[in-house]
């Protein structure tokens, strides 16, 4: 198996840091808002490398924080904290707000089929840990005092910029609001790792602490977090590209000051979703969630298939006919699957070929689409119904598209008493008909309608296709 290392900017082999088994990380949200289905396109890519090192025999201990304090608007340490934020909008405490905004953000998970994490970890949980982790830190002289705050001295680093093959716009990707310069830094990359109430009055949530009533900096906390529950040495990190400066980096500099050693073995980050306007992002206003595609009609899977169809590593665009698209393709890959019989035993023998072409797919850099071709290949092949059913299950358990079940759902909607023959029939005239519409051949169109009509076939149109019944 090989990953795109960010650190190094190199496809290397996955060699975990003890053999068979995976320390992953994964920085989780900053509960304020919902979820965009930008954020959620970096949990479904890791939901599948997950799932992915899981099919390959991999043990996999998977650890996420939530991030309900300290995470500024700014990354640059500037302006308010996010939750207060959140909490000001909606009148509402911040802990009202981030309860909400939490099992929102595992519902959305839930729709788009992505695991939940072996251990899920609110920031407001470990602040003594934060505290400790800031302490070892001034001991060993990598952090200092000034105006009230506890700041980390990257003049203390052999190199500070460790993701050295990104240009200098890549990683200011990250800091997207204008950054105020803070006095109190002695280098301009210096960044806080705990806060006290002479800088921000009206935070909400503080705690004592040896440097003053307060509450920690963003990134001390994964760091802390990830150390706790995964040990010293990490296999896997995984965010957004916005994370890997600076956040990522700031976490790689503290990380090894406190433990004397290198961290991270892996660095893994999912690019961004994009649209007419650009990278999408709450500061917009409006801004697209899995609920509002719901609400056009559009099942969640759909944009699941629609993010697989698409390398981790490159932007991908998001336009409504893009997502038709892959709605139309859902649907007929399901149609597909429920034409399959349900009889006889698979050939297991038969299918190690393709459980290998997939492995292998998946297996370069998490090449999802080309997974996907294998998918359709098996479907394609002069293999048993059976066999079929077999692999469509096993890809299944990484690629999470529901698609046994859907194809079951479909088989019931489009009429049980109807033989699979039968069935792709209809189908086909459904298709001949959306052609002939396509080409604007209305006399045709409408000649099929008329034939589907005798057979009974009900059609209703949908932002996912053409769904059918037989009218009793």
């Amino acid at each position: 198996m090989e990953l795109t290392n960010t650190l190094t900017m190199k496809k290397e082999p996955f060699v975990p840091h003890e053999p068979g088994k995976v320390r992953m990380y994964t920085c989780g949200p900053t509960v304020y808002h919902f979820a965009h289905i930008g954020n959620l396109r970096s949990y479904i890519m890791e939901d599948v490398l997950e799932k992915f090192l899981r099919y390959e025999g991999f043990e996999v201990n998977r650890v996420m924080n939530i991030t309900d304090v300290g995470h500024l608007s700014s990354d640059g340490d500037t302006g308010e904290d996010k939750m207060l934020k959140g909490a000001k909008r909606e009148h509402k405490t911040v802990m009202e707000i981030a309860g909400f905004y939490t099992d929102a953000f595992f519902a959305d998970c839930k729709k788009l089929n992505i695991r939940k994490p072996d251990t899920i970890v609110p920031a407001t949980s470990r602040v003594d840990d934060f505290i400790h982790f800031i302490s070892v830190l001034l001991e060993k002289g990598y952090a200092y005092q000034a105006g009230g705050n506890v700041y980390f001295d990257t003049s203390k680093l052999d190199d500070y910029y460790v993701f050295g093959n990104q240009s200098g716009e890549d990683l200011a990707v990250g800091v997207r609001e204008s950054v105020d310069a803070d006095e109190n830094k002695r280098n301009k990359t210096d960044f806080v790792l705990w806060f006290t109430k002479s800088k921000f009055e009206d935070q909400e949530l503080k705690w004592e602490s040896p440097w003053g009533y307060g509450y920690p900096g963003w990134h001390i906390e994964c760091s802390a977090i990830s150390v706790r529950e995964l040990g010293e040495y990490l296999d896997i990190h995984c965010g957004g590209i916005d994370n890997a400066f600076p956040h990522h980096t700031n976490e790689i500099a503290q990380s090894e000051a406190y433990l004397g050693h290198p961290w991270c073995g892996y660095w893994f980050h999912v690019l961004h979703l994009i649209d007419s306007q650009g990278k999408m992002s709450k500061s917009k206003g409006e801004f697209l969630t899995v609920s509002l595609l719901e609400e056009k009609g559009y099942d969640p899977l759909s944009y699941r298939l629609f993010c697989l169809q698409s390398h981790y590593r490159k932007p991908l665009v998001f336009s409504y006919d893009s997502l038709d698209n892959a709605a139309q393709a859902y649907q007929k890959l399901v149609s597909r699957i429920a034409g399959l019989s349900k009889e006889g035993e698979p050939d297991k023998e038969a299918a190690k070929a393709y459980q290998e072409k997939f492995s292998q797919a998946l297996g370069s850099d998490l090449n999802t689409s080309l997974g996907l071709t294998v998918l359709y290949d098996v479907l394609k092949a002069d293999l048993s119904d059976a066999t079929k059913r077999f692999l469509v299950a096993d890809f299944d358990t990484v690629l999470s598209l529901s698609l046994l079940e859907a194809a079951e759902k479909a088989g019931t909607a489009a009429g049980d008493d109807l033989s699979p023959e039968e069935k792709a029939e209809i189908e086909t005239l459904i298709a001949k008909r959306a052609e002939a519409r396509k080409n604007k051949d209305w006399a045709q169109a409408d000649a099929l309608r008329d034939e589907l009509a005798a057979r009974h076939v009900v059609m209703k149109d949908t932002p996912n296709g053409v769904e059918w019944h037989i009218s009793k």
